[in-house]
């Protein structure tokens, strides 16, 4: 009995110091795994950058109709892939119909005035002495204009010395600019308005068919009303909505019998062209970041593939700028608010499938290894 008691109070006696060993390992391997963890990020964050504020983008062509009126067929479903040139929606055209055909009208209506005016052409001779005395004046009006391009153009050559040594201001350098270019476009428009009046004289005098004014005003009117018919032929093939390129539709919210208005956004075309990476970096991330610079692109779709990606230019500004609603740090209390400035990031391989399976919106995560 005693031999047992005395084994006992050694077991009891031993146990507390090997329980006593037990925490100053774990607070050893504690640190050790520690020190290991801050180390090597601590060199990770010398060659990387990282951030998860990043997402795939892509061009998105909105559709917008040219033209408004009420949707008669709706030709493209939600999530459709189109090609370039497919209908898309076919507007009620019945409208752009009639103006085509009125303007044709007024456009044949023209050209018989046109006919008219060439038929009475003899009974313009009594305009002979009217259009000579309108070729007088116009020689005198000629002979000033031309006085008056000789000053003005004295005084842009005057001018252009006196800016050089800043002796003038711009503005009235400029000034003197435009009233050269203002006579000379005068003397222009005098020696035209000349020889019109001149080929009146000579078709009215030589008895020809049909006055020069009789005439012009005919052919001026022919002008106007086929650019009417012009007109109304490019309205009436607005109706037709064409997919500008390639893409997959979006959500379409368009229903026929639905009255749509010019600018008004219907749905969008996500294209098929190689979507990209905006990642939003803080800005005390860009001191070492350089365009050219390896990256590598993880996507949540796809967890566990790494895409191998090129950082290829920088913003002109941070996200803030472009906002709504810029903040404007002028007015009340400022508080220092780290800014983030998107950087545009392209894949090296963009005819990959995954890579095309892509959409915009998709989060990412980026690490630019810096060089």
């Amino acid at each position: 009995m005693a031999q047992n008691e005395t084994n006992k109070q050694e077991t009891t006696t031993e146990a507390p110091q090997k329980r006593s060993l037990v925490f100053p390992i774990i607070l050893a391997l504690l640190v050790i795994v520690g020190g290991w963890f801050g180390i090597s990020k601590y060199i990770h964050a010398q060659h990387h950058a990282e951030t998860d504020d990043a997402q795939i983008d892509a061009n998105i062509s909105p559709i917008i109709p040219r033209v408004s009126g009420y949707i008669k067929e709706v030709r493209v479903q939600d999530n459709q892939l189109v090609k370039k040139g497919d209908t898309l929606l076919i507007l009620d055209n019945r409208d752009y119909q009639i103006k085509l055909d009125a303007a044709e009208a007024a456009l044949a209506t023209a050209q018989s005035n046109l006919g008219s005016a060439k038929a009475n052409s003899n009974a313009s001779r009594a305009n002979i002495a009217t259009s000579e005395a309108g070729v007088g004046t116009a020689d005198a009006q000629i002979e000033a204009a031309k006085v008056n391009v000789w000053r003005t153009t004295q005084d842009y050559n005057r001018y252009s010395n006196l800016i050089k040594d800043h002796t003038i201001t711009q503005q009235q350098f400029e000034q003197a600019e435009a009233a050269k270019q203002t006579a000379e476009r005068q003397l222009q428009i005098l020696v035209e308005q000349k020889n019109q009046a001149t080929q009146q004289t000579n078709a009215v005098s030589s008895q020809s068919t049909a006055t020069g004014s009789q005439i012009g005003v005919a052919g001026s009117m022919i002008k106007q009303r086929q650019v009417d018919v012009d007109d109304a032929k490019l309205n009436l093939s607005y109706t037709v909505i064409l997919a500008p390129e390639d893409g997959r539709v979006s959500k379409v919210n368009a229903q026929e019998g639905q009255f749509v208005t010019v600018g008004q956004s219907l749905f969008s075309v996500v294209l098929n062209n190689p979507a990209w990476v905006v990642a939003n970096f803080k800005e005390t991330q860009l001191d070492k970041m350089k365009i050219g610079e390896k990256v590598i692109v993880n996507v949540d779709a796809y967890p566990g593939k790494d895409f191998e990606a090129t950082l290829t230019s920088f913003s002109p500004a941070t996200g803030a700028r472009f906002a709504l609603l810029p903040p404007d740090n002028a007015s009340g209390n400022f508080v220092k608010v780290v800014q983030r400035l998107p950087v545009k990031i392209e894949f090296n391989n963009p005819t990959d499938s995954l890579v095309q399976q892509l959409r915009p919106g998709m989060n990412v995560t980026v690490d630019v290894h810096l060089n």
